[in-house]
């Protein structure tokens, strides 16, 4: 069972029917004694990152998350819930984010921002989520960007005036900066293949 974390902004219920048209059996975890019963947590994101941090916390499902992370157990972050997986951003001064991985998240300063539509990622790594290794397109939507130190946690990278993280991982935490659940096919793949490989 996947488990999406509702914080009030996500659009979770996209991801929700992804998975449902998947034939993957997912629920919605609102308060942190829903996680008992799932042995994955999707993080969708969509909002303010101190808004999610606000939240989460109100909702005591912050300190579980961060518990199930030091855990290692399978988590994928969606834009907004890649970004919380670092210190700190750009975009909400003095809000902490998980700090599972070193580095903050940055404004973009050209082009038109926030970054709306289709990208290319550019496959770094040979990974589980895909079988292939050329540039792939998926859809975006954010105004913010990953600033790790940590490289060895790159699969992927987007260029949008800068060339930023789009793909991250360590062991059984993934990140996507854009939206599996609203990129058509090679989405979907993506989706299939974290549940079933990763």
């Amino acid at each position: 069972m996947i488990g999406i974390i509702d914080y009030g902004a996500g659009n979770l219920h996209s991801v929700k029917n992804a998975f449902d048209y998947l034939k993957i059996k997912s629920r919605i975890i609102k308060m942190p004694e829903d996680m008992l019963s799932v042995k994955r947590i999707v993080l969708p994101g969509v909002g303010a990152f101190g808004f999610a941090v606000k939240r989460l916390r109100q909702t005591g499902l912050f300190d579980k998350i961060v518990e199930w992370l030091k855990q290692g157990r399978p988590f994928l972050g969606i834009c907004l819930g890649l970004q919380l997986l670092f210190e700190s951003s750009e975009e909400s001064k003095g809000i902490k984010g998980f700090g599972i991985f070193k580095g903050n998240i940055k404004k973009f300063r050209k082009y038109k921002v926030p970054q709306i539509g289709w990208n290319s990622v550019e496959i770094l790594k040979s990974i589980a989520l895909f079988d292939t290794r050329k540039k792939t397109f998926f859809y975006f939507l954010h105004g913010y960007y990953v600033d790790t130190p940590q490289k060895e946690l790159i699969l992927g990278m987007t260029d949008y005036g800068i060339k930023y993280p789009s793909i991250i991982n360590r062991e059984n935490i993934y990140g996507v900066q854009f939206h599996p659940e609203k990129s058509g096919k090679m989405g979907l793949i993506l989706l299939k293949n974290w549940v079933e490989r990763c």
